[in-house]
């Protein structure tokens, strides 16, 4: 399954960014451990990977590998919930370290005990009844089922106490477990039955091998939920910060026109500032505030009262016609009839409101505009 190793891979360079960012968070370098553990142990299950990795090490070192890189990942998986728990959990690690390791040393030494055609093959068709085999399969599955059911149980307890989107992140991680943890055990009393000389049909084998594949798969994906939805959601508003700025260029270049001293410029423009989140979203409240200043500035010429209370009330198309025609005096030097007024949004008090009816006056200019295309400032 190339896709799950992809996802897989994703995760890891996702968490390792975030690590590059606070290298000293403890649940976090578990968590990212974690994950590498399971990419690089990937490649290693795979005949390919598991092939050319004994060529270059010895026999049976690719499956050693890739058992002891998962024993590996349970048990940063257990630290990660432990330092989130007690920041000062480090004893209870190092107790955790100590027991993976002597699982992982016993493994080895069923390893080299046999000679190394014993493990040649994958778990569906090792010999059960070589009590190495068994005994190797056997103490992995049982160090698997009991991290990945403790995991499963505090990332249950967790989610409960979450909102969304963690929420949902931490259900997924947490079904994840869990029936990676079953699949574990059943895998355990598969290792029993084979051992004492039954044999399992191989599509329930099939089946079990889907199981822990999907689970892995839903596990990580639940990771990765939380941070990859914010993303999607600071990437939707940074799509529609930048459309909105490139839609009120029209209002803006007509107001500013008449107005250039409320232009704000930035303090150091960049190529790379255009692009970034924080400058498309300050260049964007940058031009509501310039249209705002505008709009009051340009006030006395296009308010028929002293109030201007209902001047927004106005149809775009007509708030345009009466905009441009302000401009028109204020560029011919005529003086201003009368003080500038205060301006009350129609459609509401809160922001959105605000820049959709800007949104609307700015479509209406360029919709009416002369022979000339309105030239659009870069976001």
């Amino acid at each position: 399954m190339p896709e799950l190793l992809l996802l897989i891979v994703a995760a890891v360079l996702w968490k390792l960014y975030h690590l590059a960012r606070d290298p000293r968070d403890a649940p976090l370098r578990s968590v990212t451990l974690c994950l590498l553990c399971i990419a690089l142990s990937y490649p290693l299950a795979m005949p390919g990977g598991a092939s050319g990795f004994d060529a270059v090490a010895a026999h049976g070192a690719a499956k050693l590998l890739q058992n002891i890189l998962l024993l590996l990942s349970a048990y940063f998986l257990m630290c990660f919930y432990l330092y989130s728990a007690d920041r000062q959990a480090g004893r209870r690690a190092r107790w955790e370290a100590v027991v993976v390791a002597l699982v992982a040393m016993s493994i080895t030494a069923a390893v080299v005990s046999v000679p190394h055609e014993v493990f040649v093959g994958s778990y569906s068709t090792a010999d059960m009844t070589i009590p190495q085999v068994a005994f190797f399969y056997g103490v992995a599955g049982v160090y698997n089922t009991y991290a990945l059911g403790s995991a499963a149980r505090w990332t249950r307890r967790y989610a409960s106490k979450s909102r969304r989107p963690h929420s949902t992140g931490l259900w997924m991680a947490a079904i994840g477990l869990i029936t990676t943890a079953v699949a574990c055990a059943i895998r355990l009393v598969v290792v029993i039955i084979r051992w004492s000389g039954e044999t399992v049909p191989q599509p329930f084998m099939a089946g079990v091998a889907f199981l822990l594949a999907a689970s892995i798969l839903l596990f990580v994906a639940g990771v990765t939920y939380s941070g990859a939805s914010t993303r999607a959601a600071s990437l939707r508003l940074w799509l529609r910060h930048r459309r909105d700025h490139r839609r009120l260029t029209p209002l803006w270049q007509l107001l500013s026109e008449a107005y250039p001293e409320n232009v704000l410029h930035p303090a150091s423009p960049s190529l790379r500032d255009r692009w970034r989140a924080h400058g498309v979203h300050r260049r964007y409240h940058r031009r509501m505030v310039e249209c705002r200043d505008g709009l009051v500035d340009t006030s006395p010429y296009w308010v028929e009262d002293e109030y201007g209370g209902s001047a927004l009330d106005l149809a775009p198309d007509e708030l345009a016609d009466r905009l441009r025609q302000a401009v028109a005096r204020i560029g011919q030097g005529e003086p201003a009839p009368r003080p500038a007024v205060p301006l009350a949004m129609s459609l509401g008090r809160d922001r959105k409101s605000d820049v959709k009816q800007l949104i609307a006056v700015s479509d209406a200019l360029r919709a009416s505009a002369p022979s000339s295309r309105t030239k659009e400032t870069p976001c």
